[in-house]
């Protein structure tokens, strides 16, 4: 697989990696606010078990072979979410691509932190809404708006967004 603009490692088509146990709590954890005092959150928020996480923990941070989920949708667009594995150098990147560009654009990155502007709700149930089903990728709206979620930048939603 090849991202114009993005050559740090090997990337693997990563959408089949949705449907294993570990998979969401993986990818949404680092999104969750902790507040010490609280509870800490745990793969169980998401219906997972600790042990699920840690073995998909090999896959995701596998520096052999990293995994790429892509979003297609209208225009011939794609939101990437590469999960970046060099070695010591573990993060997330979330990237917009079209064939016509010469590179990506980046979204947002995270590796401990968050970095880059992310996007808006619109922006983001935008994309979730409208896949294109003649490119390979994640075609489920929901799949596609929690895969979408860590990007979020509004400070509120607004009205219509779903609780």
């Amino acid at each position: 697989m090849l991202i114009k603009g993005y050559d740090y490692g090997p990337l693997v088509a990563g959408e089949w990696l949705l449907q294993r146990a570990g998979f969401w709590s993986s990818h949404l954890l680092a999104m969750c606010r902790f507040t010490p005092g609280e509870t800490r959150p745990a793969p169980e928020w998401f219906g997972d078990d600790g042990a699920d996480t840690d073995a998909l923990a090999e896959v995701l941070l596998d520096d052999q072979a990293w995994p790429a989920l892509r979003i297609p949708f209208k225009g011939g667009h794609s939101a990437v979410v590469v999960y970046r594995n060099l070695i010591g150098d573990f993060g997330v990147d979330y990237l917009l691509t079209q064939p016509v560009w010469p590179r990506k654009e980046d979204l947002s990155t995270y590796d401990g932190d968050w970095y880059g502007p992310g996007l808006s709700w619109r922006d983001i149930a935008h994309i979730a809404e409208t896949p294109n089903p003649t490119e390979l990728g994640v075609h489920d709206t929901a799949a596609r708006l929690l895969l979408l979620l860590p990007l979020l930048a509004d400070d509120e939603l607004p009205p219509e967004a779903p609780a």
